[in-house]
């Protein structure tokens, strides 16, 4: 059986595979729309104990990198205080046939609750709603944008012999949906290419018995499904969900069902 567990290429292919979420501006935000090809190689390394976030801005500078225009001046500078209190970072700086860009990155994963606000973007929630896409996209438009022109930033532009008002900003934003188990859900301003899979809760778990469990490690959630796992019977896997609900907790989980056919979802303590 193919370990998939330590496979940065897997990891890759899965976040490369995974659609933008705005097609359109946003907030006054211009999404960066990168072009799909045959997944490329990733020749990165260093990985494995750099969190998931970390991990996709690697990812998405290893795609930069192959548009021959672009040309990646600066990733990931932290801004200091005199101090030398860090208040932030820029995530990616980078030329694109001359012309400076200031990218911020984000790939989620977020569950979709119609109970939460009026519109599309307000009813995307983190897996443990402890985080939403209108608060991602409120902290990219009022605090991760504007660090670009901050006092403190200066220095590291004029290293670069530029200077804030050369570059234009854009967000690069990937992620999965899932929507209520059962539920067909018509996007309209976010793309609907981004709805992965499903979610339920525990007190749900009954109607998947007779289905195989999977259950990926958080860097792993980027992945494709495939069948090349080691799955668990409904009565293994059991006992380990019975804890997370009891802690709170919302994992992603792969669904094999009887056919053969294999689903993304989460199960949710709320």
């Amino acid at each position: 059986m193919k370990d998939i567990s330590n496979n940065l290429q897997e990891q890759f292919s899965g976040f490369y595979n995974t659609p933008h979420l705005f097609m359109d501006p946003v907030f006054g935000m211009k999404p960066l729309i990168t072009s799909k090809q045959e997944t490329p190689v990733f020749e990165g390394s260093g990985l494995k104990k750099i969190r998931l976030g970390k991990r996709v801005e690697r990812f998405v500078t290893t795609e930069l990198k192959l548009d021959r225009d672009i040309d990646v001046i600066s990733e990931n500078p932290q801004i200091q205080t005199e101090t030398n209190q860090t208040i932030g970072e820029l995530d990616c700086l980078y030329l694109d046939a001359k012309q400076a860009v200031h990218l911020e990155i984000q790939f989620k994963f977020y569950l979709y609750d119609a109970t939460l606000g009026t519109t599309e973007i307000d009813h995307c929630i983190g897996p443990m709603r402890r985080d939403s896409l209108l608060e991602k996209l409120t902290k990219l438009k009022e605090k991760q944008l504007p660090l670009l022109y901050a006092n403190e930033t200066k220095s590291i532009i004029d290293s670069l012999n530029l200077k804030a008002e050369d570059f234009i900003q854009k967000i690069y934003f990937r992620a999965q949906i899932f929507v209520p188990y059962g539920k067909v859900i018509q996007l309209k301003i976010l793309n609907p290419k981004c709805i992965y899979g499903f979610y339920f809760k525990y007190s749900e778990l009954q109607r998947f018995k007779d289905c195989k469990f999977y259950k990926p490690k958080k860097t792993d959630w980027l992945l494709d499904v495939t069948p090349n796992v080691n799955w668990k019977l409904y009565n293994e896997i059991l006992p380990q969900l019975k804890v997370f609900e009891a802690e709170g907790y919302s994992p992603m989980l792969w669904l094999k069902h009887v056919n053969g056919e294999i689903k993304k979802c989460f199960v949710v303590a709320w």
